[in-house]
């Protein structure tokens, strides 16, 4: 679980990145989990968006992605949400 100062720090640092992934009405398949995977793998945190087509709000989209990637939810504003998963091999973002 992360602490109230490490997900300041990681909101901090995912505003200044773009949303790589949407969630839109085909919701959330398995194709979009194993790319969210790769991504988290890559980078260990990242932003995506839920369209107004979704048939999940952005907190539920959040929350069940981050479930199936083993990851945690950093933040959920307006339609975006932030996602977090550290690399434990090959650590970016130092906590």
């Amino acid at each position: 679980m992360l602490t109230s100062k490490q997900r300041a720090k990681l909101r901090g640092i995912a505003s200044t990145y773009d949303t790589i992934f949407q969630v839109g009405k085909g919701g959330i398949g398995d194709m979009l989990i194993v790319q969210v995977n790769d991504a988290l793998k890559a980078r260990e945190l990242i932003k995506m968006r839920v369209l107004e087509t979704a048939m999940l709000t952005p907190r539920e989209a959040a929350e069940e992605i981050a479930e199936k990637t083993n990851s945690e939810v950093v933040q959920v504003i307006g339609s975006k949400f932030v996602l977090y998963k550290r690399n434990d091999e090959k650590p970016i973002i130092e906590l």
